[in-house]
């Protein structure tokens, strides 16, 4: 953190006295005012619900710059990493700050393909959900319970311990979200299959059967990893801020990854793709392609309720950098498959074409985003929708391991204690129950 020669100063209408506060540049981006000493100096908070004037650490990992619609990972443009990388070296990348070379990739691919296979006690863990419970409801369970099965390598304070929980992390998310899809359908678990790349050992768990030898679609296999780089991190969103905050206790690694887990889960973050085909679907039932006029019209119509689901981002005040990549593999995916003429796919491009000309959405930017396009891919990879979100979580884990090492190397990270307004009864004395 790199201080900046020019302090804010706090002056007050009351005539107290005024406060400087240090300001510091970053590398990119706003600067930030230093408000750490205001209570003691002051007797006051900030208030800003949802965070949104307040940076809650210092990271290197992720920049977002929203007005410009540019997404970096470590420093390097998404578009970059998403056409020249795969998802481990993006992986390597977010873990240790560096793409890896011909042997370092070598060596991470193997070492979290040597540890793709769960406890074989996870499959009667598993039992306990019922069939039809939501693959987010399992996860949440079956993340938390690694910490039960692999419990050497909780310490959070001890590197070497996070380093082995991310990789069993990294690695084993694919197989557990696979377990979870292969049993809310009653179908037997596939083991990981070493020979296979880490999207396409994916895919085969999720649909190949002992019955016969299932063959990876390289296009399906490069989609799929595509959704994971898009994926991987995203800057202080909900979930990675919960992972930091539950891990800011001290607790595990593997409880702090759940509570991101939990959070993602919410329709208005993870959810989101899964949201924007149920709307889909909604439009399809009403009467398809014919019915997007009727839709729209009740989008902008503020007492309606109806939402425009997978367009617009809190974050990004333009395109979305991830929505122009995953546009182009949708088109990839829907080409190998045949399915162009699909009549969901045909709704979701007339939708898709309607925002992008209508002055209504395109002059509140409201852009197809990366949720959109990577609903309908993995709808036609054969992903149920339920799954979508779970496969987020798998892809967004790597991010929540990388900011929750960060912060618990940072030597100035504390727990997390936000502050409140209250506005609740002031202290009251209680009376006996016969004259209440």
């Amino acid at each position: 953190m790199k201080a900046s020669e020019t302090k804010a100063t706090l002056s007050f209408s009351n005539g107290g006295q005024n406060v400087e506060l240090p300001i510091y540049k970053g590398t990119m981006g706003p600067d930030v005012i230093d408000i750490r000493k205001l209570y003691a100096q002051t007797g006051m908070f900030t208030y800003d619900p949802g965070f949104m004037s307040t940076a809650s650490c210092e990271s290197a990992i992720t920049y977002i710059d929203g007005d410009k619609g540019e997404l970096l990972y470590r420093g390097y443009p998404i578009e970059q990493l998403a056409t020249n990388c795969d998802f481990l070296e993006t992986c390597h990348l977010l873990l240790y700050g560096e793409l890896p070379n011909t042997t370092q990739k070598t060596d991470f691919t193997k070492l979290v393909t040597n540890h793709t296979m769960v406890n074989e006690q996870m499959q009667f863990f598993l039992r306990g959900f019922r069939r039809d419970a939501h693959p987010m409801a399992i996860m949440t369970g079956l993340v938390g319970a690694l910490s039960a099965f692999y419990h050497d390598s909780t310490d959070i304070n001890n590197p070497k311990h996070r380093e082995i929980a991310a990789i069993r992390l990294i690695a084993k998310m694919p197989t557990l979200v696979a377990m979870a899809y292969k049993y809310t359908i009653g179908q037997p678990y596939m083991y990981p299959k070493n020979e296979l790349s880490y999207a396409g050992n994916f895919l085969h768990m999720m649909f190949a059967t002992p019955c016969e030898e299932y063959k990876v679609s390289p296009v399906l296999e490069r989609a799929l990893d595509r959704i994971f780089i898009l994926h991987a991190d995203h800057e202080q969103n909900a979930s990675t801020s919960t992972v930091r905050l539950c891990g800011s206790s001290g607790t595990n690694p593997f409880a702090a990854i759940a509570a991101g887990v939990a959070c993602l889960w919410g329709p208005a973050h993870g959810g989101a793709n899964e949201a924007a085909l149920n709307m889909l679907h909604d439009i399809q039932k009403a009467g398809g392609v014919d019915k997007i006029g009727e839709f729209i019209k009740q989008v902008k119509d503020k007492s309606s309720n109806v939402k425009l689901m997978g367009f617009g981002h809190r974050v990004y005040k333009n395109y979305d950098p991830r929505a122009k990549l995953m546009q182009e593999t949708c088109k990839e995916v829907l080409n190998e498959l045949g399915l162009e003429n699909d009549p969901l796919f045909k709704l979701a491009m007339a939708l898709e074409k309607i925002a992008l000309e209508d002055e209504y959405f395109v002059s509140r930017k409201l852009y197809p985003n990366v949720d959109f396009y990577s609903g309908i891919v993995q709808r036609a990879i054969g992903i149920p929708v339920p799954l979508f979100t779970a496969i987020f979580a798998l892809a967004r884990t790597v991010g929540w391991i990388a900011q929750l090492n960060e912060m618990i190397g940072d030597p100035e990270y504390k727990i997390g204690r936000p502050r409140q307004l209250f506005e609740g009864s002031p202290k009251r004395d209680v009376q006996p129950i016969a004259q209440r």
